[in-house]
């Protein structure tokens, strides 16, 4: 499945977007796996009530399953204005 990296988690990461196999069953799996790659991602990882998730372009939370999906994008909350 595709990861995309959105604002100060792509500058924490180093990459926009990462093309990743796993067989984690959540988005919360997914971080754990993420988190234990290296320093990186844990440091993007460290404080999850600062990053928001989408599964194929819809909004959702950290239990969402991955059974299926293409697409996982993170990013910091959004304002509006």
């Amino acid at each position: 499945m595709d990861v995309l990296y959105f604002a100060w988690l792509r500058e924490r990461i180093g990459l926009p977007k990462e093309t990743v196999q796993t067989d984690a069953a959540t988005v919360a799996d997914l971080v754990d796996e993420l988190r234990a790659r290296e320093d990186r991602y844990a440091m993007a990882f460290s404080d999850l009530s600062a990053v928001r998730v989408a599964v194929d372009q819809e909004l959702t939370d950290f239990d969402a399953s991955l059974e299926g999906v293409r697409e996982v994008a993170f990013f910091p909350p959004m304002t509006g204005g």
